[in-house]
Order: C-alpha cells, then sequence, then structure tokens
C-alpha cells in the first residue's frame, strides 16, 4: 500500500452519554480510493464527522500528513485541504448552483474570480452543474444536488475527499456518471474516503477497503481481494457482493 495521507489510531467518540467509536484504527493510502462499508450503525459517518472536527475524538490521534489533527476546528482542518460531502449534502437550496459555487470556492469573492479552467473541468464531469447553473439548488433533483455537492468540494484542489454515500439514491445512470468522475479525481491524485452501501459501487471504484463493526475497523486490506472472500462478506455485512 502507499503511503497514509490519513491515520486513526485508538480513536474514541463519544456523543453525550453515547460511546459510538470504540477505537478506531484507520489507514487511508494516499492517491487511492478507501471504501469505508458496515452495517447500519457502525460507526461509518460517526467517523468521518470525527475527522472533520465536527465531532471531537476523546481519545487517540487521526494524523492527516503526519499532523494530528484531533484538537484542530473543523474550518482548520478545511483548510488543510480536506473536503467533506456530509451524506445530507449541506446544499443551500434557497441560493443558485453559482452561488453555492462560490461559496465554496474561498478564494474568490465573485463567480468571474473563480479559476475557469477548473470549472470547465468540472462542467465536463458534470454537465448538470453547468445547465443549471443559475438554477436555485433545490429545484435539482436529487441526483443533480449530489454532482453540485461533488462540485462545491472540487471546486478548489484538495488533498483528500471524504464523502457520505455518495450512490444513495441515485439512478444507475447517475451512479456511473459519479464512478466515471471519482476514477477521474484519482487520476488527478486526490485521495478519496468514501463511505457507500451499495457494494458494487464500492467494488468498482475501491483501491482499498475497511468495513467497521460495532464501532470497530473489523476488517482492512485490498478491495479486489475482499471482493472474493464471499465467507468474509457475510460474516461483516451480512450479505456478498
Amino acid at each position: 500500500m502507499s503511503k497514509a495521507l490519513l491515520e486513526l489510531d485508538g480513536v474514541h467518540t463519544h456523543i453525550g452519554a453515547y460511546h459510538i467509536l470504540h477505537g478506531v484504527d484507520l489507514a487511508v493510502p494516499r492517491g487511492q480510493l478507501t471504501m469505508l462499508l458496515g452495517r447500519n450503525g457502525a460507526g461509518k459517518t460517526t467517523t468521518l464527522r470525527t475527522i472533520m472536527g465536527l465531532w471531537r475524538a476523546s481519545q487517540g490521534a487521526v494524523r492527516f500528513g503526519g499532523r494530528d489533527i484531533a484538537a484542530l476546528r473543523t474550518p482548520q482542518i478545511a483548510e488543510l485541504g480536506i473536503a467533506y460531502v456530509p451524506e445530507n449534502m449541506g446544499i443551500f437550496s434557497d441560493l443558485t448552483v453559482r452561488e453555492n459555487m462560490l461559496l465554496a470556492a474561498r478564494g474568490a469573492r465573485h463567480a468571474r474570480d473563480m479559476d475557469e479552467q477548473r470549472l470547465q473541468w468540472i462542467f465536463q464531469l458534470f454537465p448538470a452543474v453547468q445547465k443549471f447553473w443559475n438554477h436555485p439548488a433545490g429545484k435539482l433533483s436529487g441526483g443533480q444536488k449530489q454532482m453540485l455537492a461533488v462540485s462545491r468540494a472540487i471546486v478548489e484542489p484538495r488533498e483528500l475527499l471524504i464523502i457520505d454515500e455518495p450512490s444513495k439514491g441515485l439512478a444507475p445512470a447517475i451512479i456511473n456518471n459519479m464512478i466515471d468522475a471519482f476514477g477521474e479525481l484519482k487520476a488527478r491524485g486526490v485521495t478519496i474516503l468514501l463511505v457507500e452501501q451499495n457494494l458494487s459501487f464500492a467494488q468498482r471504484l475501491g483501491d482499498t477497503v475497511a468495513v467497521m463493526d460495532n464501532g470497530r475497523v473489523a476488517h482492512a486490506g485490498r478491495m479486489a481481494e475482499f471482493s472474493e472472500d464471499t465467507q468474509l462478506q457475510q460474516r461483516l455485512l451480512g450479505l456478498a457482493l
């Protein structure tokens, strides 16, 4: 495996009185796409939110590029080159697609200040973003909103992209478009950590995989090897790829 860009070492997270993560160990290799799988309630979303500082690790280290970021605030973590697309996408419904993109492009005060070459690349990945540029984001379909959410995350160069269930509720054609887009991002050297329930999607995209169970990583390794081990899939996920 490549050297890890992101590492979690013995991470525990409490939310109120509830102990959600019980010593998570996770390595996300640089330049690869890591799938984070697991049954509902296994702790996947909590892991992502803990990485981003939205929930605080009560114990353990979260290292990005060798630096422990567990004590940093979320805006500081984002400034290091980490983008996060939550499961609810976080779209500003009353703003246009253009205004949503402008908010994410922190180096631009006006739409004309955004990197035109990068915008054209995003439009090639997600044509709907260009088509509905001046439309209210709340009027978009679910798939179009997901495209916008990912586009916002990459409107500026990022080292690490963290996405929670990007294929949820999407039509097969849009899922294929997402797979192509993530492949393009990976080819550009972006490291990606993806939570996913669509196992076909995971199998087609993942380089490495980590499977969570009861707030811990129960298995980690190459996606190709995990795809071939149906007994392991049944034991950890209750179904097979």
